[in-house]
């Protein structure tokens, strides 16, 4: 067993490390886990971050690492590893992970949310080959070709408005007849003329055999199933939280399984906290899970003091 922490972080995306910078300025002894080569979340893959204070059209990743080398600024330890369960009944709390097993007095739980898969025929085997959760990360490979976008908030609009910069034709599938986006979004993506919206249509399925070659899409109302010719498809139906390590820790979690903790980032279970987008809440962005770290912080001073 390792040294006992004052606090385990589990998660480096803008939470966990608004936690870890807020910890090393209160000197708490802090080891911030990540599973991910980098740290920064889901903001990493953002092609442009325009609505975090001060910071108008910063690039995600640009923006993720500056966070992390903020955390690095203070004596908090680091750890590249997955976790894979938890005992948080006791007074110090066990994190196990493929690196080992760490003791905490406290644990913070910031391990996000991960993009909901549609669940659909050729999905899983042409992930990679066409099929993307990641605008940002695979856009370039598509173009000056067909990509179709699927979904109807921020994410999926945001996707379809950075691929139509480079691809020939995109179309945003949407199961309703109108987007829930933000406004500001929707002007931007009606004003491109070579964006088409496939209204009240879902995918059937998602054809190719080495590569995306269509998508089969059923038309909700009518019942009328087409074919669409393209070379991508981009999911972006919403999240779920990466929630694999906690489910059996005894956890208070709700029907999609984010951990119920309020404003204070308090969990059911003493001495655990979650905050970010692992929590549930009402607006999940970057602002909003800062903030969750720094109340997060609050509540892990009063915890500790409580201990001592």
């Amino acid at each position: 067993m390792s040294e006992l922490y004052d606090l385990i972080i589990i998660g480096a995306g803008p939470a966990g490390m608004c936690a870890a910078i807020y910890a090393g300025r209160a000197e708490l002894k802090t080891l911030l886990i990540e599973r991910n080569p980098m740290g920064g979340g889901q903001i990493v893959n953002t092609y442009e971050v325009d609505n975090y204070p001060g910071l108008p059209g910063i690039n995600g990743f640009d923006l993720g690492m500056k966070m992390s080398e903020h955390v690095d600024r203070f004596k908090v330890d680091r750890k590249e590893t997955q976790v894979l369960s938890m005992d948080l009944t006791g007074a110090e709390k066990i994190v196990r992970t493929e690196a080992g097993d760490f003791s905490g007095k406290t644990v913070l739980i910031t391990s996000g949310n991960s993009p909901r898969k549609l669940g659909v025929p050729g999905e899983a085997e042409l992930t990679g080959m066409g099929v993307s959760y990641c605008a940002t990360c695979d856009g370039a490979f598509f173009r000056n070709k067909v990509a179709v976008v699927v979904g109807g908030g921020d994410v999926a609009v945001e996707d379809a408005i950075f691929l139509a910069r480079g691809c020939s034709k995109v179309y945003l599938v949407h199961r309703r007849n109108e987007l829930r986006a933000a406004k500001i979004l929707q002007t931007a993506l009606f004003a491109m003329d070579n964006v088409e919206p496939v209204w009240d249509s879902v995918v059937e399925s998602i054809e190719g055999k080495d590569l995306v070659t269509s998508v089969k899409l059923k038309n909700v109302k009518t019942n009328e199933v087409t074919e669409l010719e393209t070379s991508a498809v981009f999911v972006a139906v919403g999240t779920q939280p990466n929630s694999d390590f906690y489910m059996n820790a005894g956890l208070e979690t709700d029907q999609n399984g984010y951990i119920v903790a309020s404003e204070d980032c308090k969990t059911n279970l003493p001495g655990v906290f979650a905050a970010g987008d692992v929590r549930t809440k009402r607006l999940r962005q970057v602002s909003t899970a800062v903030g969750d770290g720094a109340n997060a912080i609050t509540s892990v001073m009063d915890a500790l003091l409580n201990i001592i």
